[in-house]
């Protein structure tokens, strides 16, 4: 019998009707039962750059909780390839995507639907697969509300929000807080253009009080302001000392202040707002809880929002 000789005690040898293994013995031993399916179903972050982005070790964490065989890759993609990356997404039927910058709105003319509230926002940071159709979501506002009325203990519901910052991810967490109800939301960018046009579109899109400040030098937050968002992407790796150039003097007492950047999550403007004892929000909330919205939307499973957690704070040691 081929691979029987110097077989000692215990060991096992091929048997020659593939049913098995030989021991020592001679008794062929069945081949433990392998798993019906080999196939792992893929996800993918697009973007430029991507090396600093951790949404991946979450979404594997939360995937090896429930016993899945799914797997995410996070890609770097330049914006003159993204066409033929959404091509390899169909061709190799990934089940959803995450965009980020620099592709949240160009992604939009390569998917067959957009979502409704997507569209008014104006950007695409998640895709989820429809038997072959590829349809655009944006979870990144809702994600944000999540962690505002979640962590922070805040309902946004009538309340005065100061957002700065004009890009994608301002364009969501605006349009969200003027459907949750806030009172008022003013949006503060130094490019004039840029914010006045966002404004003017998602206050015709929502029907809600929108307004736009430029931001020229210091901007003073005010005792009106209830809740400060830093949209942009100050005090981001590798910039980890930089900060918007705000004074908090002026704020009331119980501004909630909250920073959109999760790497490192404790930036610059937090730790300013921590020492005029002024609640804060960090960015990891934010990427949970806009992760776990993507992952039901993939998986069709309720996401295991504590194990994320723990898997970020881990990996960004903290």
């Amino acid at each position: 019998m081929r691979g029987a000789a110097g077989a000692g005690a215990g060991a096992r040898a091929w048997a020659p009707d593939g049913a098995g293994a030989a021991d020592g013995a001679g008794t062929v031993v069945p081949w433990p039962l392998m798993p019906a399916n080999f196939k792992a179903e893929l996800l993918a972050c697009f973007g430029q750059p991507v090396d600093e982005n951790p949404t991946g070790v979450m979404q594997e964490a939360a995937f090896r909780h429930l016993g899945l065989n799914w797997r995410y890759l996070t890609v770097e993609v330049p914006p003159a390839k993204l066409r033929d990356a959404m091509l390899g997404v169909r061709a190799f039927g990934l089940r959803g995507l995450n965009l980020t910058i620099p592709h949240k709105v160009a992604v939009i003319e390569y998917l067959d639907e957009v979502a409704p509230d997507a569209a008014v926002i104006g950007a695409v940071n998640t895709v989820r697969r429809e038997r072959d159709r590829l349809i655009g979501e944006n979870t990144d506002g809702k994600g944000f509300l999540q962690g505002v009325r979640t962590d922070a203990g805040v309902d946004p519901g009538g309340k005065c929000a100061v957002v700065l910052g004009a890009g994608g991810a301002a364009r969501a967490i605006v349009t969200e807080l003027a459907l949750a109800g806030a009172a008022e939301v003013l949006v503060v960018n130094r490019s004039v253009g840029r914010g006045e046009a966002m404004v003017a579109d998602l206050a015709a899109r929502t029907g809600r009080p929108i307004r736009f400040e430029p931001w020229r030098g210091v901007y003073q937050v005010t005792a009106a302001a209830d809740l400060l968002v830093n949209a942009t992407s100050i005090g981001l790796f590798p910039d980890v000392d930089a900060m918007p150039p705000v004074d908090l003097s002026g704020a009331r007492p119980g501004m909630l202040v909250s920073d959109v950047v999760f790497n490192p999550p404790q930036t610059p403007l937090l730790a300013a707002a921590r020492q005029r004892g002024l609640p804060t929000l960090d960015g990891l909330s934010m990427l949970v809880y806009q992760g776990a919205i993507g992952f039901q939307l993939w998986t069709g499973r309720e996401a295991p929002v504590e194990v994320m957690k723990q898997a970020l704070a881990c990996a960004l040691g903290v």
